[in-house]
């Protein structure tokens, strides 16, 4: 087994991260940080805190020059982060000492390391953003043209009243579709730039701290957030957690399809599924079972995330080793997550001569709640709900349709109408239209 699946060539197509990988490897780490430095020694220039010709320097070079991952292993090793190995390696790489001895100018590890963590966060965030949509445009052509198809709705698993498939498909997509309406939020309140120096001071920078930061947080298309953060994890836990809550979102579609595969009858289509080694009858949930093991990862990983955000002082070695283990899994389990959902619900179809089949239960059980609301139109609501138990009861022990019993007892009743699944979807056609409306809305 591979220390982390997403990175196995072997478990590549089970657990799929898509460009989000990239995001996440030690050559995208380096980069970022190198852009970093060279930004800040950019507007340090700019601002006379650095002479301009080596900030330009500096700048050009961290576009150009390639550091090795791999040789920053032993510095890091030993100082616990890779800035100091970083700097030390791009000065050597720049080959110009006068101007080198430039970078890095009172910034602190953290700064560089946060930073570029941004970045990279929200090259994440529209990544998930593109798929998110598109996971959505797939169910909400779900939802629109099964608005009206009648499938039955289960409550602690069972079978209770009926909705239709195009609710079904809204009740996946509506939490998504919240967390797409988060997103605009959670960028500009949560991707931002650190530059506050070796104890959150930025004491380094003098009277100009403040400026720095403002200039390199719009170099970057960053935030500034005015302040340090260095301790303050409130950034990185808000989007852990929406990264949380939209692998449990997929979670949730990847249950229910599980279920509605395992039901018996196999009310959906999977557009494929996997095979058994032993078993070539079987047809596996394969997709969904990902998307609800994916969901309990990124579970567990936001509850120790939420534990390292308790941090010691002006800095946390400890806490902050278990973010660097914790948060990439997070990202990718979320990227993942979405990368299989995206293609489940694009290829995702109701099987309706099962769906029917279980919609029309031959005895009509499923129509008692019906039944004991057309009963009180003329009885008090505990006697409907009385006599719609009694009638549930003789019509399983003598086999007889509810349909059957009812009109005996209640002629006056129209069975064919409170009988057909039809009449009752209640607001499911409507809120299924509804959230295709919606998502065709989207700009």
């Amino acid at each position: 087994m591979a220390a982390s699946l997403f990175d196995s060539p072997h478990y590549a197509r089970l657990f799929p991260t898509g460009e989000a990988g990239r995001l996440f490897s030690d050559t995208a780490e380096v980069r970022a940080m190198l852009l970093v430095e060279g930004t800040l020694a950019k507007v340090q220039g700019s601002l006379g805190i650095i002479p301009e010709d080596s900030a330009f320097f500096i700048h050009r070079s961290a576009m150009e020059v390639q550091i090795d991952p791999a040789g920053l292993a032993e510095a890091t090793g030993t100082n616990g982060v890779s800035v100091p190995g970083l700097v030390a390696g791009f000065r050597k790489a720049m080959e110009a000492p006068d101007h080198a001895q430039y970078v890095h100018w009172g910034a602190t590890s953290q700064d560089v390391i946060d930073t570029g963590l941004m970045l990279r966060l929200r090259s994440l965030l529209s990544l998930c953003e593109k798929d998110l949509r598109e996971t959505l445009t797939a169910l909400a052509a779900l939802a629109e043209t099964h608005a009206d198809t009648p499938m039955s709705a289960r409550t602690y698993g069972q079978h209770a009243t009926l909705t239709s498939f195009g609710a079904q498909a809204a009740e996946w997509g509506n939490p998504l579709l919240g967390l797409l309406n988060e997103l605009p939020a959670l960028r500009e309140a949560c991707l931002m730039v650190s530059l506050s120096g070796a104890a959150g001071t930025a004491g380094a920078f003098g009277p100009k701290a403040p400026a720095i930061r403002t200039a390199l947080a719009k170099e970057l298309n960053l935030a500034d957030p005015g302040r340090s953060w260095h301790t303050d994890r409130t950034p990185i836990l808000r989007i852990a957690d929406w990264l949380t809550r939209l692998a449990q979102a997929l979670g949730k579609l990847g249950e229910d399809l599980i279920a509605m595969v395992m039901s018996g009858i196999g009310e959906v289509d999977l557009g494929g599924g996997g095979g058994s080694s032993t078993m070539p009858q079987k047809q596996n949930p394969v997709a969904p079972s990902a998307l609800v093991a994916l969901a309990a990862q990124a579970r567990g990983h936001l509850a120790t995330l939420q534990g390292a955000a308790l941090q010691k002082h002006q800095r946390d070695g400890a806490a902050w080793f278990t973010e660097w283990l914790t948060l990439p899994q997070l990202c990718l389990a979320a990227a993942s997550a979405l990368t299989i959902a995206k293609d489940q619900a694009a290829r995702l179809s109701p099987r309706l001569d099962a769906m029917a089949e279980s919609v029309d239960d031959p005895l009509g059980l499923v129509h008692a709640e019906a039944l004991s609301f057309a009963l009180a139109a003329t009885m008090t609501r505990p006697d409907a709900q009385a006599a719609t138990k009694a009638l549930c009861k003789e019509a399983l022990a003598s086999d007889t349709p509810l349909a059957t019993l009812t009109g005996r007892d209640h002629p006056a009743l129209d069975t064919a109408t409170l009988f057909a699944p039809a009449h009752q979807m209640g607001q499911a056609p409507a809120d299924a239209r509804a959230f295709a409306a919606k998502v065709a809305a989207l700009s």
